[in-house]
């Protein structure tokens, strides 16, 4: 085609445009590489949210997070990839050769290398906490010294949200230990104060009664899964009685079944006599 255009142009003694003619083909061809990029930059992304909305549909519980997540990496990875994989493209049309780019790139790679250990070290540790499903968008963990809520899992860093709203965004590299309080399920731990005096049967039905006033909430029943199990005594002073006692329930509202039960105490103490070490 393009040497019709020039033909055509000789024919009609047009001569002073031939040397425009590499340019505008070369913008033409530009343009429809970054055309393609698009559509395949659209089609891979369609393609990924397809099949990211089979496989959940398919999964339950925390199945479903690690899809979310996995998904979320994986459109970052192709996006990469097919920009990457354009520009060199768009170099080769221009005229640039691509081989002794590459071969400056791999030596360029291996000297910043020395100096970017840190950032290597946050790929890599991200792709192994992917790999063995540490964490999952939607979980609420403890790392490097933060809590919160995970909000965005990538190859370089995690994004949580603390109970405060503030973001923090923690590097891989200084993640060594994962505390992950929403996989499976979650215990609601209450530590309760009696008095030394009281009766410990007693105070033992009366935080029965606490809990089965709790599941039959219809509110809070669907977020408890077993019933009230009582350790016994946790601490033992002059004055009082600790009795620890946990709820098992559905990750993400151990918290809030702490509160209610917590709630809960003092209209059951007093409807039952329990007797408190804080009354004088």
């Amino acid at each position: 085609m393009k040497t019709s255009v020039i033909k055509l142009l000789e024919k009609y003694h047009l001569s002073e445009l031939i040397a425009w003619v590499d340019i505008i083909f070369i913008i033409l061809e530009i343009g429809f590489i970054v055309l393609c990029t698009w559509l395949i930059f659209k089609a891979s992304h369609q393609l990924i949210s397809n099949i990211e909305t089979q496989v959940s549909n398919r999964s339950q519980g925390d199945d479903v997070q690690r899809v979310q997540t996995l998904s979320r990496v994986l459109r970052y990875v192709t996006s990469v990839g097919i920009l990457a994989l354009s520009v060199m493209i768009i170099l080769s049309t221009v005229g640039i050769s691509v081989a002794p780019l590459i071969a400056t790139a791999g030596l360029a790679g291996v000297a910043i290398g020395f100096g970017a250990q840190t950032l290597v070290k946050d790929y890599f540790t991200g792709f192994v906490m992917l790999l063995e499903d540490q964490i999952r968008q939607g979980d609420i963990v403890e790392i490097a010294g933060k809590n919160g809520t995970v909000e965005e899992v990538t190859l370089r860093y995690i994004r949580l949200r603390d109970y405060e709203g503030i973001v923090h965004f923690v590097p891989n590299s200084a993640i060594t230990v994962v505390t992950n309080r929403t996989r499976n399920f979650s215990y609601a731990v209450m530590d309760v104060l009696i008095s030394s005096k009281q009766d410990i049967a007693d105070a033992n039905s009366a935080l029965k009664k606490i809990a089965q006033t709790l599941r039959n909430d219809p509110t809070l029943k669907k977020m408890i899964l077993d019933d009230l199990e009582i350790a016994g005594v946790e601490i033992l002073s002059e004055s009082s009685v600790t009795l620890r006692c946990r709820l098992k329930v559905i990750p993400q509202y151990q918290a809030h079944i702490r509160r209610e039960f917590q709630g809960m105490i003092k209209v059951i103490f007093e409807q039952e006599n329990i007797k408190s070490p804080f009354v004088q």
